[in-house]
């Protein structure tokens, strides 16, 4: 009785936590949630899974009418683009059958077979493979800043497939549906599509539109093509009926506004917040697009940061670490209070900029505090005028040649000179100072 009760709570749990996980992402996609919603039976056969149908949601999904909105990286000529969500529905997923070139038996893989997913079906608003392919990264994002899934495609933790329809310019109906599956990565989804739009153009074109019909195709990485794998079913052939099995599934107001109160805040909201700051679109792309990065910036910010400063140190020299290293940036030792600390001491003289760096990559991999390294190895920025001078004055003497040719006309000598000075005094001159002095000394009669 007892483990019953246990069982049966569990379960509840279980249904509530999916639930929940279906409803965040129609929060943040601004669908109208349905209250009331209901499973249906996929009656077409399913030869991978073992019961022999697909449980799904057909006529009243758990949510529908919603819309993405999103920047374009810069490099793609960047501006806001929205699209729109016809539906977000929950099914279980199939398994997979696996097929073998060498014999005519295939296998079954049900090792996914029966797990809850969420569908989501976009409207047809995207005219590019690279549009779809930042509408997948954006949802992406999304489910990762919910802490709903790690996203990852190679994994099928996500997985995309795309339906690529052509038609003539000044024909309103949309032209024959070609569904495309195999894709694994965004990348591969951005060129299938451009593959399959170039495609179904040319047969326009050589007045072979007839041979356009609705398929589903496979994407072949090798050859950077699309092949015919099935005819398509229609709505026809599934025969939806309401599943006899299951209860409908009704939420309540109380209950939305519960897991509405709960959400982060978004990767949009936080794109026109880094805009407001006066960063550029590059930077608010970096920034927000990484939960973890977004989070760091902002801890970072709080302890006193100059928000371009400390962008610019996350893009660069950290982001290089990150990259070189395979880690993300919450396994690296450097805290935001220290960054800021870094950029402080900057900003104030206490060290130089080039300084800062051999001090950042100390940080980022023993950790420690600034203070402790500019002390432990002496790095206090030299800021006495005299001390300066007389490096300058050294360099100067040590160097008769390059003296004669920069009073020639080759100005272009001060930069050696000011290298010169830095590698006397260890990196720890003030730029400033030094070249203010140094230019002073070179220009003199």
């Amino acid at each position: 009785m007892d483990m019953n009760l246990n069982n049966n709570a569990c379960k509840y749990t279980n249904a509530y936590n999916r639930v929940s996980h279906r409803i965040k992402p129609g929060l943040a996609l601004n669908y109208e949630i349905s209250m009331t919603s209901k499973f249906d039976r996929k009656q077409y056969f399913y030869p991978d899974l073992p019961k022999g149908y697909q449980i799904s949601q057909f006529d009243i999904p758990i949510a529908k009418k919603g819309y993405v909105d999103l920047d374009l990286p810069v490099e793609f000529g960047g501006g806001h683009r929205k699209f729109g969500i016809i539906r977000v529905h929950m099914e279980e997923d199939e398994g997979k059958l696996v097929h073998s070139e060498s014999s005519s038996c295939s296998q079954v893989d049900l090792n996914r077979a029966g797990i809850p997913l969420l569908e989501i079906v976009s409207e047809p608003d995207m005219r590019t493979g690279i549009e779809a392919a930042e509408y997948g990264t954006e949802l992406q994002r999304i489910v990762r800043y919910l802490g709903m899934s790690n996203g990852n495609m190679q994994e099928g933790s996500l997985r995309c497939d795309v339906n690529v329809s052509v038609r003539p310019v000044g024909q309103s109906e949309f032209g024959t549906k070609v569904e495309i599956k195999n894709m694994n990565s965004f990348s591969a989804i951005n060129r299938a599509i451009d593959y399959e739009i170039s495609r179904q153009i040319l047969l326009h074109k050589e007045g072979q539109a007839d041979q356009i019909v609705q398929e589903t195709r496979l994407w072949d990485e090798s050859s950077q093509k699309t092949f015919t794998m099935r005819k398509k079913e229609g709505f026809a052939d599934y025969r939806y009926f309401p599943e006899p099995d299951l209860p409908e599934v009704v939420l309540t107001s109380d209950y939305i506004n519960e897991i509405s109160k709960s959400m982060p805040e978004l990767p949009e909201a936080k794109r026109r917040r880094y805009e407001n700051m006066g960063l550029s679109m590059q930077d608010v792309l970096f920034l927000a697009n990484d939960d973890n990065i977004g989070h760091f910036f902002d801890s970072t910010l709080e302890h006193g940061a100059d928000a371009k400063l400390a962008a610019n140190w996350i893009m660069g020299d950290i982001a290089a670490y990150l990259k070189d290293e395979k880690v993300s940036i919450d396994e690296i030792k450097l805290t935001p209070l220290e960054l800021s600390e870094l950029i402080a001491s900057i900003k104030n003289g206490t060290i130089s900029g080039k300084i800062g760096k051999e001090i950042l990559a100390e940080l980022i991999a023993k950790g420690g505090t600034v203070k402790a390294v500019i002390e432990e190895k002496d790095l206090v920025q030299i800021a006495d005028p005299a001390a300066i001078e007389a490096m300058v004055d050294k360099v100067i003497a040590d160097n008769p040649k390059q003296l004669e040719q920069y009073r020639a006309g080759k100005t272009k000598l001060q930069g050696f000179f000011a290298g010169q000075v830095m590698k006397v005094s260890k990196g720890k001159a003030n730029p400033v100072l030094l070249n203010k002095i140094l230019g002073e000394k070179l220009n003199a009669n």
